[in-house]
This record gives structure tokens, sequence and C-alpha cells, in this order.
């Protein structure tokens, strides 16, 4: 007998607005049951510190989280200058206290060096694995194990406020970017230290801010369903973003009915002026989103990862 799957196969994007003080599993996990989704994963962990965008995929989305992954983000940040802390936030303790010299010239100068390209070794706070466990988890024991620098990218970084202790930035960067790091390497230039006191993320790739739905929202959405006596789903299902929206940067290649079917049996097909690297795949001319692809050393587009079809039971 199959196995009875537990959840719906409901498919799509939506956008968190992560609260302070919950990881990001938390916060996935949470989501995941107010859907009742069979499938769930979120694309790159804030702190649970941090709060704000945290796209989480459902049921087939998570086939294309990664596109999601290597976008690229922006952050609002607040950094408490004097102290140092043994995390680089506010959830550490304090290591080191400082005075502080700095004036708004000599700021702005040492904001500027992290522009552009650099390297930049991962907290051992971080999520990040070394020998299958997380980093943090080595930290909370007091050990430190070695990490590589990592290349990234800092697009742009504004400096927006100023006063007494308190310095506020907004950052454009590259997957993979610290804040917190970015942040202590700071304060260790302007000779007190720094810790970061908030951050919250306000971009992911093109995902419009104002989507984004808190967890008290989604929360009121289900209270309401039971109230007026209607599915959950109802309500809820609106708030998704397509999941192809993960992969809508890609070049598309707009296939007919009959390359269809051989794509979705895993076959390479011919599509002439088709452009190199991944491809979005689009089925007719309603263009439903199928996978994938990637053009082989014969030219054809062959499908990489596919959208399986399933239809929700009541």
């Amino acid at each position: 007998m199959a196995r009875r799957r537990k959840g719906r196969p409901i498919n799509g994007v939506i956008l968190l607005d992560k609260p302070t003080g919950i990881s990001s599993n938390d916060a996935l996990q949470k989501v995941k049951r107010i859907y009742f989704a069979e499938k769930a994963g979120h694309t790159g962990a804030l702190d649970p510190l941090a709060t704000g965008m945290l796209p989480i995929c459902l049921g087939e989305a998570t086939k294309f989280s990664q596109f999601l992954l290597d976008s690229d983000k922006r952050y609002r940040v607040i950094a408490k200058l004097g102290e140092r802390t043994n995390t680089s936030d506010s959830d550490g303790e304090v290591v080191e206290t400082r005075a502080i010299d700095v004036d708004q010239n000599k700021l702005e100068a040492c904001i500027e060096t992290f522009r552009g390209e650099s390297e930049q070794i991962p907290s051992m706070f971080s999520a990040l694995k070394y020998q299958g466990k997380p980093l943090y988890e080595y930290a909370r024991q007091g050990i430190e194990v070695p990490r590589e620098s990592r290349k990234i990218t800092v697009y742009d970084i504004v400096l927006h406020r100023f006063e007494g202790d308190e310095v506020e930035m907004e950052v454009h960067c590259s997957k993979g970017t610290y804040i917190r790091t970015i942040v202590d390497d700071l304060g260790e230039m302007l000779g007190c230290g720094a810790h970061v006191t908030m951050l919250r993320r306000t971009k992911v790739a093109d995902y419009p801010y104002e989507r984004m739905v808190t967890l008290e929202q989604l929360n009121e959405h289900l209270e309401q369903a039971e109230r007026d006596g209607i599915a959950p789903r109802e309500l809820l299902d609106p708030l998704l973003l397509p999941m192809d929206t993960a992969v809508e940067a890609l070049p598309e290649v707009n296939l007919n009915a009959e390359l269809t079917d051989l794509v979705q049996h895993g076959q390479p097909v011919q599509v002439f002026g088709a452009p190199e690297g991944t491809l979005r795949m689009t089925s007719g001319d309603e263009r439903l989103f199928i996978g994938i692809a990637e053009l082989n050393d014969d030219g054809k587009v062959a499908p990489k990862r596919l959208v399986v079809f399933r239809e929700e039971t009541e």
C-alpha cells in the first residue's frame, strides 16, 4: 500500500516578514503548519536577532530555492560602537569595551572600504557547517575551528545615521555576506569595537517588500477562515507568489505540447535559438512553468528539474 502523504501539494513562495527572537527554521515550520504544506524550505537563514524578508518555498517551489539562495540581498543595520561581543551582535556577551573617538569623516572613509569585492571569514556563530555540525555549535562550546574565507561583493553601502554611539547603514551585497562580520570589522577599523543591535533584510532578488506577510497575519487568516466556515486555503493561497518567481531572471524557452511531453519524460529536445546556460521552461500559450533546463553539448534543451503537477484532494 502506498504511504499516505502528510500535507497538501501546495506550490508557491510566501514572503515571510520574519520576527525577531526565533530561528529561520522555527519560522519555516510555523508557515509549513499554517499552510499544511507537504514540503517547505527557506532560502537563506536569518539570525534569531534579525527580522525581514525570508522567502519560504512550498511544494515544488523547493526545487528552485537555490536560485534565491544565490541572489543578492539588501539589509538595514544598526551598529553600536564602543562594545565588541563574542557573537558580533547584541545576543552575545560583551567581551571588550573601548572609548569612541570617531567623527563623521573617519566613519564614512572606513565604510567606503567595504565597497566592492573582498574576502570574508565567516563568523564562528554562523550556521555554516564544519564536519557536519553548524559552526555555532562549536562556538557555544568555546571551540574555534578553521574557516575558509569566501569571496563576497558589497555593491553598495550607505550611511544613513550617526548619532552618539549608533551607526545606521544600508547594505546591498552578494550571497554569503555576513553583516555581523562587516560591523565587527568596521568597529576594529574605527578602533572602538562595534556590534549589531538591529538587522532587517529588506530585499531578496527582486521580490517586492510590500508583499511580505507576518506570522500574525497568516494566523489571522486561519482564524478568519474558521469564523467564516471556509477552507483556510481560500484566504492563504492568494498570498503565495508563483513558484517560477524564484527563477524569473533566467531566459525562457517556450515549448509546444509535443516538446513538453518529451521533456516531461526526461528527454532533451531541439529548440532553435535557445540560449546557452540555465533556462526556464514554459509550455503552451499560457506559458505554464514546467521546470528548468540546460543546453547540452548537442545543442539540445535538456531538462534538469521538472515540476510534478498533482491535484489537491479535498
